[in-house]
């Protein structure tokens, strides 16, 4: 028994990292182009706009709730961006009043969810929806492109000739990130929101304040995002961020993220971002037929909600109360 219960909790430590070991194995197997440099730098450089999401939806949901409009709000970063470069506007100013814009975003999220006590399952999904109309209606529905060559730098540039600006930017945010989350008080107010709201309000935590700030972080992340994604794609595209909040829900859940709150890690979460990146690549370098990516993408995210509930963290860390922590702040 001792012997079994040591291989469940190696598993549960290091279940993830031997699945991104074993899935990167397999398609380095069938293909050889999978494990060359160049095509590793390429995953990184993917999937560090879906990251630098999948980071902001870690902490909306580590208090329980759910964001589904950051792949509108990354939209609206991009184009909004892109109209004002086109305008002559300066790139570092035009992307300051993006990102602010996908902030000011995140902060309605959090009012319509913390003070009018919507489900962020209905408040986000009507700012998604709003937001995408709102960026086909300022463009006609058509691509904004015009803008200044060293704009690329951004989403297409290196640091040293070797790492790519979008990995770069994802890995600081990742440390302000864990740093913020794991070394502060609101880090630890995030955590005890999420494991009983009324634990939290009771012990004299803002719970509003904490759903303000991760609503409003998740925003941030998103516009972001978006402004790296207009680098790389040097055209303003209407339709760009969409589906983003699907890969970013996928990648946290995977990353062992409660979808009931209270519970997760970045460092998961990073690697549930890497799963997904590898395997949409490995699977394009094989020829999968698209819809069956989509299909896969699906069950992946269905399989990862199963094992949440099924291991009890949905339920067992209801019967934990956070006070202590609370109190100890």
């Amino acid at each position: 028994m001792a012997f079994q219960n040591q291989w469940i909790a190696f598993f549960k430590r290091y279940g993830l990292l031997m699945v991104l070991i074993l899935e990167c194995a397999y398609f380095s197997c069938f293909t050889a182009r999978f494990a060359s440099v160049d095509n590793i730098f390429n995953v990184l450089r993917q999937v560090a706009m879906t990251g630098i999401i999948s980071i902001g939806m870690t902490f909306v949901m580590i208090t329980g709730g759910i964001d589904l409009s950051v792949g509108s709000i990354a939209g609206m970063s991009v184009l909004s961006c892109a109209l004002m470069l086109v305008k002559g506007i300066h790139p570092v100013l035009a992307c300051a009043i993006s990102v602010t814009l996908s902030v000011l975003v995140g902060a309605l999220n959090g009012w319509l969810v913390a003070h009018m006590e919507l489900p962020a399952l209905i408040a986000t999904l009507g700012t998604e929806t709003a937001l995408r109309g709102l960026v086909y209606i300022s463009t006609n529905a058509s691509p904004v492109f015009g803008f200044t060559e060293s704009f690329r730098v951004l989403g297409q540039g290196y640091v040293f000739g070797v790492i790519p600006i979008p990995v770069l930017i994802a890995g600081v945010t990742l440390v302000i990130a864990w740093i913020y989350i794991n070394m502060t008080t609101l880090g630890r107010y995030t955590y005890a929101v999420g494991g009983n709201e009324e634990v939290a309000r009771l012990s004299g935590i803002s719970v509003r304040k904490v759903k303000y700030i991760t609503y409003m972080i998740s925003g941030f992340c998103a516009g972001l995002a978006g402004i790296i994604l207009l680098s790389r794609l040097f055209s303003g595209q209407p339709r760009a961020g969409l589906n983003y909040e699907m890969e970013a829900i996928t990648a946290v859940v995977l990353g062992g993220v409660s979808v009931s709150g209270g519970h997760g890690r970045l460092s998961g979460v990073i690697i549930g971002v890497l799963i997904m990146g590898v395997l949409s690549n490995g699977m394009i370098m094989l020829g999968v037929n698209e819809y069956w990516q989509m299909f896969l993408r699906g069950t992946v995210l269905i399989i990862a909600v199963c094992i949440d509930i099924r291991t009890g963290r949905s339920v067992g860390k209801r019967k934990k109360s956070n006070l202590s922590v609370v109190t100890d702040a």
